[in-house]
């Protein structure tokens, strides 16, 4: 007879390595001195080209830390939100968000994200799961590890409909 080992709760560890590949030669001996470029690697994984947001000389062309915390709120409500639809019963067929945050700036070189609004377009199977996919929304918000972990509204202003 085969045992089964009971599922349990616990703690998620995650590593990435970040390096700096800006030195243009003369290190950080001016702030104009240097580029911000980073390579983000995990094993197995993709590397990620990054760098700071361009009001902070940063290169355009790469992600910045402001994209990749809006792009993690975005990815885990969809996960969590395809997730809750199952759960209800609720077949979705394309799901789409025009996420937008808003950060400002301190006047001390230091700011922070003061909303993210996520605005999914969901297209579901049948009419009737209309009602159960718009409230998925709310149990997807509760699931969302990344929004539980933010100290700023992580808000949803979802769009459902149905195949015609």
């Amino acid at each position: 007879m085969a045992q089964t080992t009971p599922r349990t709760l616990g703690e998620h560890h995650y590593a990435l390595t970040s390096t700096w590949t800006g030195n243009t030669g003369s290190g950080t001996t001016g702030y104009r001195e240097y580029r911000r470029d980073v390579t983000i690697e995990i094993d197995g994984k993709p590397n990620l080209l990054a760098s700071a947001d361009r009001p902070f000389r940063g290169d355009s062309t790469r992600w910045n830390p402001e994209d990749l915390l809006l792009a993690s709120l975005s990815e885990c409500h969809l996960l969590s939100y395809l997730h809750a639809c199952v759960t209800a019963g609720v077949v979705v067929v394309s799901y789409r968000d025009q996420a937008r945050g808003t950060m400002h700036e301190d006047g001390r070189g230091s700011g922070a994200f003061v909303d993210v609004l996520l605005r999914p377009e969901v297209v579901v199977a049948e009419p009737s799961m209309i009602e159960a996919a718009e409230h998925a929304h709310t149990q997807a918000h509760e699931w969302c590890f990344i929004a539980n972990s933010m100290n700023f509204p992580v808000r949803h202003q979802a769009t459902v409909t149905a195949l015609e």
